[in-house]
């Protein structure tokens, strides 16, 4: 018979189509791949990669260099750094979620002393 491009001829004389098949089956292995790779990456960015809080002991009277230390930031960051670093702190340890109670006053207090809104003075 003709040949065609995507035909081939068996031993016994079967016409196979033989390149459909390997396309659909290359296709169908690259796509499982990349469906892999993109769910692995949504995992990897989905996980939280901040600690839980600052480690140290707290002052009496919060200062700005405490405050920053517990943010976790340079006292002289932006408004808009601290607030998003604000909001992934509380995120990590609001009392709703499993947070302590002191840590999120602790972090709501560096919050305000940053941004200048609190005198840099302790709530407990």
């Amino acid at each position: 018979g003709e040949s065609v491009a995507w035909l081939s001829t068996t031993l016994e004389g079967r016409v196979v189509m033989t390149t459909p098949l390997v396309l659909g089956v290359g296709t169908a292995v690259v796509a499982i791949a990349a469906r892999q790779i993109l769910l692995s990456g949504s995992r990897y960015m989905a996980t939280p990669r901040t600690r839980k809080h600052y480690e140290g002991g707290f002052q009496p009277n919060m200062t700005r260099r405490e405050a920053a230390l517990i943010l976790g930031i340079r006292e002289s960051s932006p408004e808009d750094r601290v607030k998003a670093i604000h909001k992934k702190l509380m995120i990590a340890n609001h009392p709703d979620a499993g947070g302590s109670d002191l840590i999120a006053a602790k972090v709501n207090e560096a919050k305000d002393i940053l941004l200048g809104k609190k005198k840099q003075e302790s709530i407990f």
